[in-house]
């Protein structure tokens, strides 16, 4: 299994409930496995906050409950997970943080660890599937014994490498479910909320005492010239890279185990923290007044690997430890066919700051297209562009637009358009609506009309809502047809009030776009007189050939042309943007027999 389908096993064989989440890379595959179990109740949120919320209400009402999301996700869901450190739970809490190092699909790289050491609450943090599964059933164990929310962080590596799991027996629940009668525990006031601050502590105490002797924190005995401390990942690392080093396995990152601490660092030479990212663990052995190297040595940017390791710590030895492989370098690139596509090459012919997102479509920001000039964080699109309209004062509605997908405008954008509307912005918001949550694998989201599982649900009307929130101008378009497209474009942004429009296109790699009846544009080169207007859609279904010196004029073409375009007719996906913009009759639909 991988580390994330072993994740959500542990889940199920723990007994959870309900789960909830927001779909982000590297976690997304959790709710997507956890989905197909009996039992088990699942939902997309729309954001994390929200998936939070509810895995609280449950566990709250006595149920087993999981909330997952990305590193960044949790920063949404900040809010109610302090909190719930001071509430505690009725059934058993855990929380999914899957960081990315090296941000392989991630706008920042910061190290979610430093989250259970601010909110007080303990973390586990397992380094390979097996350990993942296992590790989901001991964090509600640690959940209801301690009264407390538990972090399970994992990283890219944990969440999609595979291994060796074994199945389990599933857990009965530890409570009934029931409507909670202690409000006392979870209303909280602040004179309600200072007596809880006290239990978080000694909480925190008797976890502290838990960590000396808890099995996933272990001594492994070796050659004591140089001994790691490490956790995660970095523990696969160092064991690769150092076979016969005596090395303390951290299985929980935080509380730590001081005793076990000193009792390793006593018992070698020199003490080296190999861990990924912040010296965290570093920074608080060191504050435990134990002498010790990592951050010296070991990166604190991007992704470790045992070659880094061993070359940090030993630059003595053989660099390599395994043969690297060359692979070609691939450019990302939207799909040939991408809705998103019509929209930002209009958008880079118009003189407008482009105030961009989290989705498929930040790869608008790319050559040829180049048409983002701000991504920040999810839904900080429309929010951007309110500000930098205010700032810019009488036309600044004409020099700044803001471009959100549908499943980004329910996570957060929806607050940045009524504090738009509220205080009288100018600003456009172009919502991309391809029915889906795109860049995570096609999962489904409010305004798809299916759950997580498929079936039917209640499609968010995003005209009607913006409607309801007093957006008076609003326009829907194709953005197949690029020339139209940039018409309503140039309409909605002379408009001195708040203005939407809505892009309408389906992803084409949802299921009922394959099955479409196939069918593709061809060119035909002998009308075609190397304009590039197609070519500067940046489609990966479109190429260009270069004619040398006398050779246009040899095949028949104009002396000065310089090239013609040619349609791959496998890879196109028949969305017509190029025909739209070909003024020659040189781009032709084409439909199979």
């Amino acid at each position: 299994m991988s580390g994330n389908e072993a994740i959500a096993l542990g889940a199920w064989e723990a007994g959870v409930k309900v789960a909830s989440g927001y779909p982000g890379t590297p976690s997304t595959e959790i709710m997507e496995n956890l989905s197909g179990y009996e039992g088990v109740y699942t939902e997309w949120a729309p954001n994390e906050k929200v998936g939070l919320e509810v895995a609280i209400g449950a566990s709250f009402g006595g149920a087993r409950a999981l909330a997952t999301m990305k590193h960044v996700g949790v920063n949404v869901a900040a809010d109610p997970l302090f909190t719930a450190a001071y509430t505690g739970v009725v059934g058993g809490l855990v929380l999914i943080s899957a960081d990315d190092p090296e941000m392989h699909s991630s706008q920042n790289e910061q190290d979610n660890r430093n989250y259970a050491f601010a909110a007080k609450l303990p973390m586990l943090e397992p380094s390979e599937p097996g350990e993942a599964k296992e590790m989901m059933k001991t964090a509600y164990q640690l959940s209801e014994e301690l009264d407390t929310p538990v972090i399970v962080r994992i990283t890219t590596r944990v969440a999609h490498v595979k291994g060796v799991v074994e199945e389990g027996e599933k857990l009965p629940p530890a409570t009934e479910c029931a409507v909670p009668e202690a409000p006392q525990k979870t209303v909280m006031l602040p004179a309600l909320a200072r007596q809880r601050r006290v239990v978080v502590e000694e909480r925190m105490t008797r976890c502290m005492e838990m960590a000396e002797t808890a099995s996933f924190n272990r001594i492994e005995q070796g050659d004591t010239t140089k001994g790691y401390i490490t956790a995660g990942v970095s523990y696969l690392y160092v064991k690769e890279a150092f076979p016969e080093a005596a090395v303390l396995k951290l299985g929980m990152c935080w509380p730590l185990p001081e005793k076990l601490i000193r009792k390793f660092a006593d018992s070698v030479d020199e003490l080296y923290i190999v861990e990924e990212l912040d010296p965290f663990l570093e920074n608080h052995i060191k504050a435990m007044g134990i002498e010790c190297k990592g951050k010296e040595v070991i990166p604190n940017q991007g992704e470790l690997n045992t070659d880094i390791v061993r070359h940090a710590i030993a630059p003595e030895k053989d660099r390599s430890l395994f043969e690297s492989v060359e692979l070609p370098n691939r450019p990302p690139n939207m799909c040939a066919g991408c809705p998103h596509r019509g929209i930002f090459f209009n958008l880079s012919r118009m003189k407008v700051f482009v105030s961009g997102d989290i989705g498929c479509y930040t790869l608008g920001f790319l050559p040829p297209l180049s048409a983002m000039d701000s991504c920040v964080c999810m839904g900080a699109s429309v929010t951007i562009a309110h500000g930098m309209v205010k700032a810019l004062g009488d036309e600044g509605h004409k020099k700044v637009v803001s471009v959100l997908g549908d499943s980004t405008f329910v996570h957060s954008g929806v607050t940045g358009l009524i504090n738009s509307v509220y205080n009288n912005s100018g600003a456009t918001t172009i919502i991309l609506d391809n029915r889906i949550t795109a860049m995570t694998g096609q999962q489904n989201n409010p305004t798809s009309g299916y759950s997580i599982k498929g079936e039917a649900a209640h499609e968010l009307d995003i005209e009607g809502l913006c409607r309801a929130v007093g957006v008076k101008h609003i326009f829907v378009v194709n953005p197949h047809n690029v020339v139209e497209t940039r018409k309503v474009l140039k309409e909605a942004v002379e408009l001195e009030e708040p203005s939407v429009v809505i892009s309408k296109a389906p992803c084409v790699l949802l299921p009922e776009m394959k099955e479409r009846k196939p069918v593709s544009y061809f060119t035909n080169q002998e009308n075609c007189v190397g304009c590039m207007s197609c070519i500067r859609l940046g489609c990966p279904a479109i190429s260009w050939t270069s004619f040398k010196e006398g050779e246009a004029e040899a095949k028949g073409f104009k002396k000065k042309q310089k090239g013609v375009s040619k349609i791959d007719e496998i890879l196109c996906n028949d969305c017509g943007q190029c025909a739209s913009l070909c003024k020659f009759d040189a781009i032709t639909r084409k439909e199979e027999k």
